[in-house]
């Protein structure tokens, strides 16, 4: 994922800002002024990190300088230093725990699907690894990046991105058939177009109305490969792409993937995920 630097650093201006509220109170009374400092990011536990382009814009746009020590991505170890950070002592502080935050929920998310992605390919498996939009307000942009550090694909970013046909919108179209028409009919040629499922047999009319992509939604393993059975009969095999989500985990997450979807998205990866432990330490101070 890129977007331009700037729109990337009012993204992070806003988190800061969020924290800082009036100003931080501790450090003014307690930092003694022109005081500068060093500041090691340090991992706690083991993981793949994500953040480090962020944290780094971020300390870089309040003037203090960054040396990263690893790259987004990279797999580390408890203990291992991550990036060094020079500068004003009492802005190193006020970036703390904005910094800390952003990078230890990244790079929980990132080590999650990296483990998933790395299950599916132990197994030989072709089967994606996708997020979905359950996001905490504000961080969409971080966590989907994320996904993608980890090996993960992000799906859609946003309501733009494609058609995505779910349960409430048949129910306000009046059927399949009316749904997909619609979508064909208003929608632009360049976004594709997904459909909502919940039996086999619908998965195989909506191949037949013209969906680009089926997901199964909540369907147990063996429903999927009642799924996958039907399209091969019906020829849509390997020609629509099948995703799999709802109740799918990283305990059961080969059984799907087993049954021959393309894709396997889980809510999991970024509504619920466990932040990696990663803390910033003065080491030096002048």
């Amino acid at each position: 994922m890129f977007v331009p630097r700037k729109i990337l650093e009012e993204k992070l201006i806003k988190l800061l800002a969020e924290d800082i509220g009036q100003g931080d109170v501790t450090s003014s009374a307690v930092v003694p002024t022109e005081c500068t400092a060093e500041a090691e990011v340090i991992a706690k536990a083991n993981g793949t990190v994500a953040g480090i382009e962020e944290t780094a814009v971020l300390a870089e746009v309040l003037g203090l300088e960054v040396d990263a020590e690893v790259d987004d991505g990279d797999d580390i170890k408890k203990g291992q230093v991550l990036l060094k950070v020079y500068g004003d002592a009492a802005t190193i502080l006020s970036v703390e725990r904005t910094l800390l935050n952003l990078m230890s929920r990244m790079s929980g998310i990132a080590t999650a699907t990296k483990n998933l992605t790395k299950k599916t390919k132990k197994a030989k498996l072709k089967t994606r690894i996708a997020a979905t939009r359950k996001s905490a307000p504000g961080l969409l942009y971080f966590d989907k990046k994320a996904v993608i550090v980890g090996g993960g694909d992000a799906h859609r970013l946003h309501l733009d991105d494609m058609v995505l046909i779910k349960d409430n919108h048949l129910v306000l179209a009046g059927s399949l058939e009316e749904a997909l028409k619609r979508a064909k009919q208003n929608a632009s040629f360049s976004k594709k177009i997904e459909v909502e499922v919940t039996n086999a047999g619908d998965a195989v009319k909506a191949a037949e109305l013209g969906a680009d992509i089926v997901m199964l939604d909540n369907f147990s393993s063996p429903q999927i490969k009642e799924a996958v059975e039907l399209f091969k009969k019906a020829g849509f095999f390997g020609k629509v792409l099948l995703e799999a989500s709802g109740g799918i985990s990283s305990e059961n997450v080969l059984e799907y993937a087993e049954a021959g979807v393309d894709l396997i998205s889980l809510g999991e990866l970024t509504h619920s995920v466990k932040a990696l432990d990663i803390s910033l330490e003065i080491v030096q101070a002048a």
